[in-house]
Formats: structure tokens, sequence, C-alpha cells
């Protein structure tokens, strides 16, 4: 920030803008300033709090094949971006993942999607579900 006061300080020096001007934009610059240190804060437990979550997936089969699976938002988040990094240079995996927009999946994470995800019912009755809890 002290750069950007700078600028606004050699601004009002070469009379680019009046010195009302530049208080003025100091003082936005120094509540912005205030305002970031005290937003990180809030945000990180928030993102905590989320990060700590859990997602979930269930299938349930009518032939009794069923799966659940229980993965830290963590591991989510990391496991996604490198393993589509890793599976879209794979020449026989490449097919399967080109079309995976892992940068939609990533901001559902980063903007705390939560909830039911997924809910799929077959023509045979098997259930598949994904949750974020």
């Amino acid at each position: 920030m002290k750069n950007e006061i700078e600028k606004v300080l050699a601004m009002v020096q070469e009379g680019q803008v009046d010195a009302e001007k530049g208080a003025e934009l100091i003082h936005v610059l120094k509540e912005k300033e205030q305002s970031a240190s005290i937003e990180p804060s809030e945000t990180s437990q928030k993102t905590a709090g989320f990060m700590d979550k859990t997602l979930k997936i269930r299938v349930i089969s009518t032939d009794n094949d069923n799966v659940n699976v229980n993965l830290p938002i963590k591991l989510v988040k990391v496991v996604l971006s490198a393993g589509h990094n890793i599976a879209s240079k794979i020449p026989q995996s490449e097919q399967y993942v080109k079309d995976i927009d892992i940068d939609l999946i990533l901001e559902a994470i980063e903007n705390e999607l939560d909830g039911q995800i997924v809910d799929v019912k077959s023509a045979n009755g098997d259930t598949v579900s994904v949750v974020i809890e």
C-alpha cells in the first residue's frame, strides 16, 4: 500500500489531482487495507470450517453392490487438481478427462458448495447420491 500512497502524493505534486482529491484517495487506500486485514481471518475461519467437511458418495445397488466413500474436502481439492493434470497427459485416459471442466469443480469447492450435489435413481432401482456434509 505504501507504493500506492506514494503514487497519489506524486500525482498531487505534479498537479494531476488536487490536494483534496489526493487526501480522499489516500483515505480510501487506508480503509481498503484495514478491511483487507480483517477479512482474511474471517474468511479463513469460514473456509477452514468448510475444508473440514466431507464429500460422501453413496451407491445403493439392487444387487447389493453398495458403495460408501467418505473423502475430506481438502483431499478432494488436491486430488482433483493433480489427478486431472496427470490423467490429461496419459494418452489412454486423455479421452476421458478432456471434457471435464476441472476449474468449474474447483470453483464450486472454493465457493463452498454444500449439501446434495447428485441424486440419481436408475430404472432398475439403483441410487447414487453425492453430498458434502
